[in-house]
């Protein structure tokens, strides 16, 4: 499984496969036969899943699949892990690897440590009311653009 949160970046992933002769299936927003590219997935007909981050986050049991690439970090680590359990469903027989591909001395850096202080808070507060699905505040878009 391919996730990203940008369907520019998958239609160049999906440039490169289909320039190197890869078979792939696609999900977006946009999909009209969502059951059919999730069905030929399953059933083997191709071994690469393109997905967007918010169309594929949810409501999707994928566990042929056992690697899972998140091409760029989201803010909110709850929608990339939505995304990772795809795979962490009943029927998983497989250990699955995870790979986040962060370019060094981007906003990527920045984005994965808004990531860890949003999860840090959560841990902090569990049984409360705060969520690492909060949204984000002026100090996070701030963090992200300053030094």
């Amino acid at each position: 499984l391919v996730f990203s949160q940008f369907t520019s970046y998958l239609a160049l992933v999906k440039s490169r496969l289909t320039s190197e002769g890869i078979e792939y299936e696609y999900l977006d927003g946009a999909t009209r036969n969502r059951a059919g590219q999730i069905s030929a997935f399953r059933e083997g007909e191709a071994p690469v899943f393109l997905i967007s981050l918010k169309a594929g986050g949810f409501g999707l049991t994928l566990t042929e699949a056992d690697y899972v690439f998140i091409l760029d970090p989201w803010w909110n680590p709850a929608a990339e892990n939505q995304a990772i359990d795809r795979t962490h469903r009943i029927g998983q027989d497989k250990p699955v690897n995870v790979y986040r591909l962060v370019a060094s001395d981007t906003i990527e850096e920045k984005v994965l440590a808004l990531q860890e202080r949003k999860r840090d808070l959560f841990d902090a507060v569990v049984g409360q009311t705060a969520s690492v699905a909060a949204p984000l505040g002026a100090d996070d878009i701030m963090g992200l653009l300053g030094d």
